[in-house]
């Protein structure tokens, strides 16, 4: 009989029944695996991978981060009795953040000597939370130019409404592709209502400036964080985990080209306005006067802004400028740059003179068209400087001799006798005459020690001739460095004694000291050629100082070297 009867089996040994059982082959042990709690997710949201596993090594999860943000990882194990065996498996989870949209592919992952197999996920752009009062947080974007144009300076406001108390969170908004992004000032704080619900309100600025025209795409903004939590969150949408996200509506700004006709350099702006906050209508020769010019640019940035020119008065002043003071920011969802820049002009003779009115041309972004702001001329009446006023001299009444005087012997009285004598006058004679001889002296002491002082400065002056030509090409390579081109040229009108550039260049002797002032010229007033190779090209050309055609001889005339005569 082929098969044994249930009796021979019941009369085997114990242990030889055990040992046909070890003997049989083992039931299917479990393999390592892992899958995804949902196939398909908005951006945003998170999705949970679970790798299951019977062995004691850990998932190596580093090929994840490319596409995701790993958090919450979590590992529990599992005991259980299968085949009369006992089985023991680690069920590791991981929460995942996708980066980006799209299909994204998990790659498989080293668990031990196995690997798990590769899966793939779903990810939809997320779609905006409305701003109707039901969402937990919303993004509102602004953008005051949806039709810039290039190289225009763009204010863009991101506000993050969000109604829980926030643990932590991040609010991001990426640089789109050909245009620069930078924030500006520091975040604003408020509280607002919408549709009946109370918001914290965080709002933060940025600086667009589009690089090329054609369409410009402003990805929307996004914040990721997670709130304290309350018991009311759930009754609000809010998730148990705490996450809160939220993101903003993607945005396509039309970029226009710079127009054929707009005036150079290229200056778009939504307003320029001027005005003096320093306007004297009186001066005096050799002494300061000072004017001050305020400039209000609606879009502008303190990078993109050509400085305030200095005023051309001719040969009839000298005007000295101080480094402009700037004052940037947003006002309006608009950037807002304030410059404010002080001239001390100061008259060579009396009369009147005229300072010209300042004049900057630009592009209007809202009228399309070029636009020109302009400053009133100002007219001086310049007075006689005290330095140059001569002292009055009271003048000497004349003594005269032959005038008879009071009590002398041709006079009688009425009786015939002479009347009483009248007290000597010679003693204030003789006072006055020692008074008008003491000044006498001090005059003629005062002209012998300026002669004195007019023959002992010549050789002095020699002497130092060297030491000063070293300390002003010292001081010309300072200003060269750190100060603008207008400070350059008044430092050259200085060492040359007059009071234009273009004298400056007559009496220059090196052609190339003459070209780099030709190109500081064209830099400053025509727009034409880079600042920084102007520097450099007038850095080269005078670093050992100015090459004169001849000597430079500066009149003596009593006043401060601030103040050369031209």
């Amino acid at each position: 009989m082929r098969n044994a009867p249930p009796s021979t089996l019941m009369r085997m040994p114990t242990w030889l029944l055990v040992l046909m059982l070890l003997c049989l082959p083992a039931g299917v042990q479990a393999q390592t695996r892992a899958w995804l709690d949902r196939a398909q997710v908005d951006l945003g949201d998170t999705v949970t991978l679970n790798i299951q596993t019977d062995s004691d090594a850990a998932p190596d999860l580093a090929p994840l981060r490319a596409d995701f943000q790993l958090s919450n990882q979590t590992r529990s194990r599992q005991v259980e009795w299968s085949n009369g065996r006992m089985q023991t498996r680690t069920l590791h989870g991981v929460a995942l953040s996708p980066r980006r949209a799209g299909t994204l592919v998990l790659p498989p992952l080293q668990v031990g000597s196995v690997s798990t197999p590769a899966l793939q996920l779903q990810v939809r752009e997320a779609a905006p939370a409305r701003n109707d009062g039901s969402a937990l947080a919303f993004i509102e974007t602004e953008v005051d130019d949806r039709s810039p144009y290039v190289q225009q300076s763009v204010g863009v406001v991101v506000r993050l409404y969000y109604a829980a108390q926030l643990a932590s969170g991040s609010l991001v908004l990426d640089t789109p592709a050909g245009a620069s992004l930078q924030v500006v000032g520091q975040d604003r704080t408020d509280v607002r209502e919408v549709n009946g619900r109370r918001y914290n309100v965080a709002e933060r600025r940025y600086l667009l400036i589009p690089e090329r025209s054609g369409p410009l795409t402003l990805v929307g903004a996004r914040f990721d964080g997670r709130s304290a939590g309350s018991f009311f969150d759930d009754f609000f949408g809010g998730r148990g985990d705490g996450r809160l996200r939220a993101a903003a509506a993607d945005q396509t700004l039309q970029v226009q080209a710079q127009p054929a006709d707009a005036p150079q350099p290229w200056l778009p702006l939504h307003d320029l306005r001027l005005r003096y906050t320093l306007a004297p209508d009186r001066a005096r020769s050799g002494e300061a006067a000072t004017i001050e010019v305020e400039a209000v640019a609606v879009g502008a940035t303190r990078a993109q802004f050509t400085e305030l020119p200095v005023p051309d008065v001719g040969a009839d002043a000298q005007v000295f400028a101080e480094p402009a003071q700037y004052d940037e920011t947003f006002v309006g969802g608009s950037p807002q740059l304030k410059i404010t820049r002080k001239y001390a002009v100061v008259p060579r003779r009396e009369g009147a003179l005229t300072v010209p009115g300042m004049q900057l041309r630009w592009w209007d972004v809202t009228a399309g068209q070029p636009r020109s702001s302009t400053l009133p001329d100002l007219t001086l009446a310049v007075a006689t400087g005290a330095a140059g006023a001569a002292s009055p001299v009271p003048p000497v009444q004349p003594v005269d001799t032959d005038a008879a005087l009071p009590g002398s012997e041709g006079e009688l009285s009425a009786n015939g006798q002479h009347p009483p004598r009248a007290a000597a006058p010679w003693p204030w004679i003789a006072a006055v005459g020692a008074l008008v001889l003491l000044w006498l002296l001090t005059l003629w002491w005062g002209w012998r020690r300026g002669r004195q002082r007019a023959d002992v400065s010549v050789p002095v002056a020699a002497a130092d001739g060297a030491g000063a030509t070293r300390s002003s090409t010292k001081a010309l390579r300072r200003v060269l460095e750190s100060e603008d081109l207008s400070v350059v040229a008044s430092t050259l009108c200085t060492l040359a004694g007059v009071a234009r550039l273009e004298q400056v260049m007559e009496k220059l002797g090196d052609p190339r000291q003459r070209a780099a002032l030709q190109a500081l010229q064209q830099a400053r007033w025509a727009g034409e050629g880079d600042l920084v190779a102007v520097r450099r090209l007038l850095k080269e050309a005078f670093h050992d100082g100015p090459h004169w055609s001849q000597p430079v001889e500066i009149a003596q005339t009593g006043l401060p070297p601030l103040y050369p005569r031209g």
